[in-house]
């Protein structure tokens, strides 16, 4: 599962582990994020700005590193950090900051053709899964790098660039994967059979090119399976948030100016948390609008984060820790 939230007593392990609390500043000179509501604990990466980095809750920068593009990001349950760095390298650092393990998509069989990852999870078995696409598969590969499985996409519209986003193994062992440039969110079973599938609508607009506010279309980047057996997905240029039944009914949804104040654009990750409110990222919404936001279940923001220092107008992917 993506890892998002942390308990009290986590973050505080963490913190620990990768030097945060040794670190002296001074809010009032550091400082380069701005939150709402409960302050926490932020790791992201932004696309313009070339940059993975930790912000501390009073808004300064904890650590940071010069880092390609990033479409995913997890802390995962031993305190490593797995993201990556350029479209085709996963990365894993150690609490140490040391990389401790590497996965070039580059190299093998795509060597000389097109390949972009935009979706990968370590799963419970050691091993991860990386989403291709251009060779529009799934690959479950060990630590020493060997394919272990492989699974076949459906792809409608092949695009190197935009054939997957973020994809999910969930509890049940399907893969729930965002075809962005298909605007359609397919679960495959263990075999690669597709066992359902869900077209994001447009509801009745025009397609609208470009990634900011005034663009438009379906180009779902990320879906989510809830406890609950519904599908949480973030829409990219949809500028939405739904949440979809088994039988294809949309039950509860956030459109591009439901949150006072704001202007959703490119919604990324999404996320159901266990107190029943959704966390997603906003992005390509401009300096504004805040790129992360928590909404209760009736669409009240109660917690908001925005660095446009730090990071720029295309932070897709963060881990957010709960104080």
């Amino acid at each position: 599962m993506r890892t998002f939230l942390g308990t009290v007593g986590w973050v505080a392990a963490v913190a620990v582990a990768w030097g945060f609390q040794s670190l002296q500043a001074t809010a009032a000179e550091t400082a380069t994020a701005v939150q709402t509501g409960s302050p926490r604990r932020v790791i992201a990466s932004d696309d313009s700005k070339r940059t993975l980095a930790v912000i501390a809750p009073d808004g300064h920068v904890e650590w940071s590193r010069t880092n390609g593009a990033n479409h995913d990001l997890y802390l995962l349950p031993n305190g490593h950090l797995l993201f990556q760095d350029g479209w085709t390298r996963i990365i894993e650092l150690d609490k140490d900051r040391n990389q401790v393990w590497e996965y070039d998509a580059k190299k093998g069989d795509n060597a000389n053709r097109g390949v972009e990852v935009h979706a990968f999870q370590r799963l419970a078995d050691g091993a991860t899964m990386i989403v291709e696409s251009g060779p529009a598969r799934i690959l479950e590969v060990d630590r020493d790098g060997k394919v272990q499985k492989e699974i076949k996409l459906v792809v409608r519209t092949p695009s190197t660039h935009s054939d997957t986003r973020n994809a999910q193994k969930t509890e049940a062992g399907t893969y729930l994967v965002a075809h962005e440039k298909d605007g359609v969110i397919r679960e495959y079973d263990g075999a690669g059979k597709v066992i359902w599938e869900f077209e994001v609508p447009l509801f009745g607009k025009e397609r609208k090119s470009d990634h900011g506010p005034e663009a438009f279309g379906n180009q779902a980047y990320s879906a989510i399976r809830l406890a609950n057996g519904n599908t949480l997905i973030g829409t990219g240029n949809g500028h939405s948030v739904l949440e979809v039944t088994p039988q294809k009914e949309i039950v509860w949804k956030i459109e591009q100016n439901d949150l006072p104040g704001i202007t959703l654009a490119w919604v990324t990750q999404v996320k159901r948390k266990p107190n029943g409110n959704t966390q997603l990222i906003n992005c390509h919404a401009g300096p504004d609008n805040p790129q992360i936001i928590e909404v209760t279940p009736d669409k009240k923001v109660i917690w908001t984060f925005k660095d446009f220092k730090t990071f720029g107008n295309s932070l897709p992917a963060a881990v957010v820790l709960e104080p």
